[in-house]
Parts: structure tokens; sequence; C-alpha cells
């Protein structure tokens, strides 16, 4: 009877042991989730940003062009 209680108590710690090993790996997975997150999430602003200051420059080209092309109509009509 002492060894079945014996052959119960180490199987117990063995499956306890493997929990803690199975939650500390779960808890290293989610947190390299959470930093692949972050980064995804820091690379998607940075390139929003680069995105926005584009069209802005592109923007001002084109009505910087647009100011040209009438001021020269402008020239145009009064000759």
């Amino acid at each position: 009877m002492r060894k079945i209680v014996l052959v119960a108590a180490a199987a117990s710690a063995l499956s306890l042991a493997a929990c803690s090993e199975t939650a500390e790996t779960t808890e290293e997975t989610a947190d390299a989730m959470a930093a692949d997150a972050e980064a995804n999430a820091d690379a998607m602003v940075e390139a929003t940003d680069d995105a926005t200051a584009e069209a802005a420059d592109a923007t001002e080209e084109a009505v910087d062009g647009a100011a040209e092309a009438a001021e020269e109509a402008a020239a145009e009509v009064t000759e």
C-alpha cells in the first residue's frame, strides 16, 4: 500500500512539474507575441508617418504647379 501511495505522489509531482513547465513556456510565448505586436505597431506608425509626409510633399508640389500654371495662363491673357 505504501508503494502505491509513493507512486501516486511521484506521478502527481511529475504532472505538477509538467504543468509548471507548460505555464512557463506559455508565459514566454505570450511575452514574445507581445513584443512582436509592439514592434509591428511601431513599424506601422513609422510607415504611416512616412506615407503622410510623402503625401504632404506631393500635395505641396501639385499646388505649386497649379499656381504656376495659373500665373502663366493669366500672363498670356493679359498679353
